[in-house]
């Protein structure tokens, strides 16, 4: 497993597990008024600062300040190596998870510090979900993949049943799966396994999605349909998405953010850095950093 993995299956069902400890202050009421109904997509949901990132004494990342807006898919760019799925990870926290990982400079969520003493990271990654590169259902029956968070969150929907349709249907995968709930998730495609596995993070109500490269493994039709999706999704949430795919990224994306890596003198350690980000259309038709044209045009990545 390379620098920086971690086993997400495995993570991902161990951190469910885990309560959110006594004494632990959530997300502050502040943020949660903030967080309630459907706001303009000039709000800020998450401003970052500097944000340098560490594996160790490896600086994985420098510097990198950025504003995302609600309600908008905002897409990741770059080449391999230059620190995209790293940043995505701290928006939720789950570098926390990594041995030695650390985040320097500041990421707030609706003003709140993510990183502030007495803040939840267990809270924090109910409210701000994650899809994975690779489809991750559990080894359980397809309701059971989605009603597994909520019940171990001690959620109390009215219905689980209609909880779990809601979610389905949410990641528009309901009606393909509706006669077999009770089958495993592992005999669906890959295509369904990852819009189950999105099923299964809006079960516990998140207000943010982060999705590291959904569709990499997938054939065209399902990533079109997974696009599709999350067209659809961006109406009552807030979608940060890492692609490889440029024209993905152009079809989908509100705003864009493009990274690329400077390899260190002596040592060739690629730091990861922001290069540009701005709305879409005016990455792909007029970047104003000449590393960014290079990019989109294909000349180098």
């Amino acid at each position: 497993m390379a620098e920086g993995q971690i086993d997400v299956t495995q993570e991902q069902e161990n951190e469910q597990q885990t309560p959110a400890r006594k004494g632990v202050a959530p997300i502050s009421t502040e943020v949660r008024a903030r967080e309630g109904g459907r706001g303009a997509s000039s709000e800020t949901v998450f401003a970052l600062e500097d944000v340098h990132v560490y594996y160790g004494s490896f600086l994985a990342l420098r510097g990198v300040s950025l504003d995302i807006g609600r309600n908008e898919i905002t897409a990741f760019i770059g080449p391999s190596g230059c620190g995209k799925s790293t940043l995505i990870r701290c928006f939720n926290r789950m570098n926390d998870l990594i041995p030695g990982a650390r985040v320097e400079g500041r990421i707030t969520y609706h003003d709140q510090d993510l990183y502030g003493d007495g803040v939840d990271p267990v809270e924090v990654r109910r409210r701000i979900g994650m899809v994975f590169q690779k489809p991750n259902p559990f080894p359980k029956s397809i309701y059971d993949n989605v009603a597994y968070g909520p019940k171990v969150m001690g959620l109390k929907p009215r219905s689980m049943d209609e909880l779990v349709e809601e979610s389905l249907r949410g990641a528009a995968l309901w009606e393909e799966v509706k006669d077999k709930l009770k089958q495993s998730a592992l005999s669906l495609s890959g295509g369904q396994q990852q819009r189950l596995c999105i099923a299964r993070a809006i079960a516990v109500s998140p207000v943010v999605i982060l999705m590291d490269e959904p569709c990499s493994a997938l054939d065209p039709m399902s990533t079109a349909r997974i696009e599709d999706l999350m067209e659809k999704l961006k109406q009552d949430y807030t979608i940060v998405i890492v692609t490889h795919n440029m024209q993905q990224a152009a079809r989908v994306s509100d705003r864009t953010a493009f990274f690329t890596a400077e390899a260190a003198p002596g040592t060739g350690d690629r730091t990861g850095l922001l290069v540009e980000y701005d709305r879409t259309d005016q990455i792909f038709t007029h970047p104003s950093d000449k590393r960014t044209e290079d990019y989109v045009t294909g000349r180098f990545g």
